[in-house]
């Protein structure tokens, strides 16, 4: 799938198979993550990578927007340096890691946004640094519906040389 394709058909999975996602795919995933520009080359970005079953299902019950975290196959906790840029370069990673993973047929979605301190406890993360987002990644359950969203019109939010001037 090329990368405008992906683009136009994301969605959000939040309904996984009981399919393991191949080791292979896993590496693009964190290799698009890794590879992700950043403001002055900083990377302020840690990527873990949950596999294990019970500490999913923890995961799942402590993070309040993504109890589906419990049945995904795998997850990758992202957590940030704490740096004025780092959410700002991180989304840019999670952004790749999303769209690497759905031109594989694998879904995901950001679960969680501050408030997980619990979750960074559990995931041995110091203090230094802070816990952006829990990706859970796997193949949807049910048949996604590519490239059908409901988006707002372009001309609500796409303007030319100032703000409500129309773009045609």
């Amino acid at each position: 799938m090329d990368v405008y394709t992906a683009v136009k058909s994301i969605l959000a999975v939040r309904s996984y198979q009981d399919r393991l996602v191949p080791p292979e795919a896993l590496d693009r995933i964190l290799e698009a993550g890794r590879l992700s520009a950043s403001s002055m080359n900083g990377q302020p970005w840690r990527f873990i990578v949950i596999e294990d079953r019970e500490m999913l299902r923890r995961i799942g019950e402590l993070v309040k927007t993504g109890p589906y975290i419990a049945d995904a196959p795998l997850a990758i906790a992202v957590a940030v340096e704490q740096t004025r840029f780092a959410v700002s370069d991180a989304s840019r990673a999670i952004q790749n890691m999303l769209l690497t993973a759905w031109a594989d047929g694998i879904g995901s979605n950001w679960a969680g946004f501050g408030g997980m301190d619990n979750v960074k406890q559990a995931l041995g993360i110091p203090n230094n640094l802070d816990l952006l987002a829990i990706l859970p990644f796997g193949y949807p359950a049910q048949e996604v519906g590519k490239g059908e969203k409901k988006r707002k019109p372009r001309a609500e939010v796409v303007f030319h040389e100032r703000y409500g001037q129309p773009f045609s």
